[in-house]
């Protein structure tokens, strides 16, 4: 019987190699990441594995599992330490090899297989590693079962009754593929370039859109793990920049970029320009809602609020409600409302049934921005996007705090403003409207114009975002507010960027 997990350990020492190790941390709202090594070794994954079949147990669900790993050099390895866990917990393992994250959710309904657990650590920088999991496609783990789970995992009772099977499915890959190419080839001429930051997705990005009749420029798709041009991250500024220059030296139609475990997709339009992901969610609601009465969307509370005010949504007679950010929770909430799109502004969007199974695609969402431009033939996506009402948004901002402290620090930041609201103070030269309080907190003022600050759920950072539809100086005013009182605290370290 392995022994419960201790929670600091050093590399290189006999206690690493015969005792789990597994930092508390890594146990995030909805998904699972560590440092390898320096947080987490193997017989630690093995642990995992053991409790996520008692987790099964308990929620009376089947113990049939997906798993697939990325191509980080270590992932493989972790992979096979999870699978010893689960086959020693008496899963009915199904190893689909080398995966994206939506290849392996595919599998749960191919295969009719209820669990899944990817190991990735999406565009985690490099020596990440993490795992995707879910027991009722095609959601994944929320807070409740990721808090049972570790619950398990550091009660140390663990149950081995052993009976597992492994079945490993040769060349999956060519099973997803298929699946996506039943989509009719676009007859428009589209010339894309089609970038993977050296990411899993490079794998399959390129052969699918090409059987779907683009022009397709690569760049960065060899698959490389040491990331030797920048991190696969469609909100990454090196990876955007890349982009532009190639759309704008090809003279391509659109950009289409892909993460690291090729479940998100970043848009740059055919002048090279990044579209924010909330924006594409906008222009893509105006198209699809065009043909589905009363369409219903779902926007996580950092995005644009366009949303709610764009006047083509209102007269196709769309609704669109905010929820908290987070793949995990956008997905469970489209779902279970029945919303026939539910996007996320880092790029995870869902399309639910008849448009999707509900799990998020970069893939899906490319050709979802493709077929758009398939039935505006007479417009550019440049064109689709000037048409929208003018705002001024800033990037997604992370300024750092700690794991142990970030929750914390926004429940004082949160406080903070409810008690200016409360008194009618004015924020920027404005009053105060409205306070989102769902996910950290999001501070809406007369004119429209907001900011919102809240706890990443996959990284040591808070998460900072503006917007305004009046002017940038308003944009500028309300960062400028959120960032003196940001700076106040200890515990707050450097942005990645700035506006």
């Amino acid at each position: 019987m392995l022994p419960t997990p201790i929670t600091s350990a050093q590399e290189n020492t006999p206690d690493f190699e015969r005792i789990p190790f597994i930092k508390p941390t890594g146990f995030r709202e909805y998904d699972a990441r560590w440092v390898f090594g320096k947080e987490l070794n193997l017989l630690g994954l093995t642990t995992i594995g053991i409790c996520i079949a008692q987790l099964f147990d308990e929620r009376g669900v089947n113990k049939r599992i997906v798993v697939g790993h990325d191509y980080r050099w270590y992932s493989s390895s972790i992979k096979q330490a999870l699978i010893n866990g689960l086959l020693a917990g008496g899963m009915q393992v199904h190893d689909i090899g080398l995966a994206l994250s939506p290849m392996a959710y595919f599998a749960q309904f191919d295969l009719d297989v209820e669990g899944v657990a990817m190991v990735t650590a999406s565009h985690n920088d490099n020596g990440w590693t993490g795992i995707k999991m879910g027991l009722d496609r095609p959601l994944t783990f929320g807070p409740d079962e990721m808090s049972r789970l570790k619950e398990l995992v550091y009660a140390g009772d663990y149950k081995t009754p052993g009976g597992g099977e492994y079945i490993y499915h040769d060349n999956f890959k060519q099973r997803y593929i298929e699946d996506l190419t039943t989509h009719k080839p676009y007859k428009r001429p589209i010339k894309a370039v089609v970038a993977c930051g050296n990411g899993t997705a490079g794998d399959f990005a390129p052969e699918v859109l090409s059987q779907m009749g683009l022009d397709i420029i690569p760049l960065h798709t060899d698959l490389d793990h040491s990331f030797p041009n920048h991190n696969p991250n469609p909100e990454d500024l090196k990876m955007l920049n890349a982009i532009q220059d190639a759309v704008k030296t090809h003279g391509a139609d659109v950009g289409l970029a892909f993460d690291g475990d090729g479940d998100r997709c970043g848009v740059i339009d055919n002048e090279g320009k990044a579209i924010f992901a909330d924006k594409v969610g906008v222009m893509l609601a105006r198209d699809i809602s065009a043909h589905h009465d009363n369409a219903l969307f779902v926007a996580d509370v950092k995005s644009t609020g366009l949303f709610l005010t764009d006047p083509v949504l209102k007269a196709n007679g769309a609704t669109t409600h905010f929820w908290k950010t987070g793949h995990s929770y956008i997905k469970r909430y489209s779902h279970e409302n029945k919303a026939l799109v539910g996007f996320e502004k880092s790029g995870h969007f869902f399309f639910n049934p008849p448009l999707g199974r509900g799990y998020d695609d970069g893939l899906v969402a490319a050709m979802a921005v493709l077929d758009m431009l398939e039935r505006n033939p007479e417009k550019s996506l440049s064109g689709l996007k000037n048409d929208l009402p003018t705002t001024y948004q800033s990037p997604t901002m992370s300024p750092h705090c700690a794991d142990e402290e970030k929750y914390g620090v926004v429940d004082r930041i949160v406080a903070h403003f409810t008690s200016l609201f409360e008194n009618k103070a004015q924020l920027a030269g404005q009053s105060i409207r409205e306070l989102i309080t769902v996910n950290g907190i999001r501070i809406v003022l007369e004119d429209g114009t907001w900011g919102l600050v809240r706890a990443s759920s996959n990284k040591p950072e808070l998460v900072v975002v503006v917007e305004s539809p009046t002017s940038d100086d308003n944009m500028r005013a309300i960062f400028k507010e959120l960032d003196e009182h940001l700076s106040t605290y200890d515990e707050i370290g450097e942005y990645n960027q700035k506006i």
